[in-house]
Formats: C-alpha cells, sequence, structure tokens
C-alpha cells in the first residue's frame, strides 16, 4: 500500500504544490495552470483528482470520508468554471492536497468498511467523472460562443 500512498502523493504534488511562484512562499501546481485550457486542461486535471478519491475508496476509506473528498472535487470543479477567478481559487483551495490529507488519517487510524461502501463509491465516482466531463464540455462550448461573438 506504501507505493500506492507515494504515488498518489506526487500526484497530489504535481497538481497542487510542484511550483515555487518566485519571490513568494506560494506554491502552486498544475492544477491552476492546466485550468487556463478549455475543456482539455479542466477534464485533464479533474479526472486525476477523482483518481486520487478512486484509490482511497479502494483503500477503505469509509463513505463520511468519501464524501468529503467528493465535496473538496465538486467545489474545485465548480468554481473552476469561472474563467481566472476559479484559477486564483485553484491556487489556495488544494483540493487534492486536502484529500491526501484525508486518506493520510485514515492509513494511519483506518476505520473498517462495510460493503454499502463499495455502492457509495461506485455512484460517487461515476456522478464525479460525469461532472469533469459535462464541465469541460460547458467549458468548450463557452469558449466557442465566446469566440463566435468576436467574429
Amino acid at each position: 500500500s506504501e507505493p500506492r500512498l507515494k504515488r498518489l502523493r506526487r500526484i497530489s504534488h504535481i497538481l497542487d504544490n510542484a511550483i515555487l511562484v518566485p519571490g513568494t512562499h506560494t506554491r502552486i501546481g498544475l492544477d491552476p495552470i492546466l485550468g487556463l485550457l478549455p475543456g482539455a486542461g479542466d477534464t485533464l486535471t479533474g479526472l486525476m483528482s477523482v483518481y486520487i478519491v478512486f484509490e482511497a475508496a479502494r483503500m477503505g476509506v469509509p463513505t463520511a470520508t468519501l464524501g468529503k473528498m467528493g465535496a473538496n472535487i465538486l467545489f474545485d470543479l465548480l468554481t473552476g468554471t469561472v474563467p481566472v477567478l476559479g484559477d486564483l481559487v485553484d491556487v489556495t483551495w488544494k483540493a487534492n492536497s486536502q484529500n491526501m490529507a484525508l486518506l493520510e488519517k485514515h492509513v494511519a487510524k483506518p476505520e473498517p468498511s462495510r460493503a454499502a461502501d463499495k455502492m457509495f463509491a461506485i455512484a460517487l465516482l461515476i456522478c464525479l467523472v460525469a461532472l469533469v466531463l459535462g464541465i469541460a464540455s460547458l467549458s468548450v462550448w463557452l469558449v466557442t460562443q465566446a469566440v463566435g461573438l468576436l467574429r
């Protein structure tokens, strides 16, 4: 399980904290940078965020914690739909880092999982993937409409 945690930590770090902003103590990741690319950036980073939740579910994280992780991603996705402001929120919100902290807390003191957790996890993951793809599609549509208005 340690190699899996190491991989998830690396993904979270790349998405949320990989780059030190010169002259500051602020770190950003690829999430706000790729979020500037309508559709593609949000899809890639969103699916990577969902992957962290998927692995957490496989590791037996309880329903309540999975729900918190899903809510973190939902907030990140919804704020990400607002141009520029959403990317600024990504710099401070760091949903993946928050989700990793929840996962690390579970790993340090695991709670037994129940069979019902699997159904919740499946439904949550399906909803999150659908949201990522839907919001990415909406972003692309909005950009094409805006470009159409400029012509």
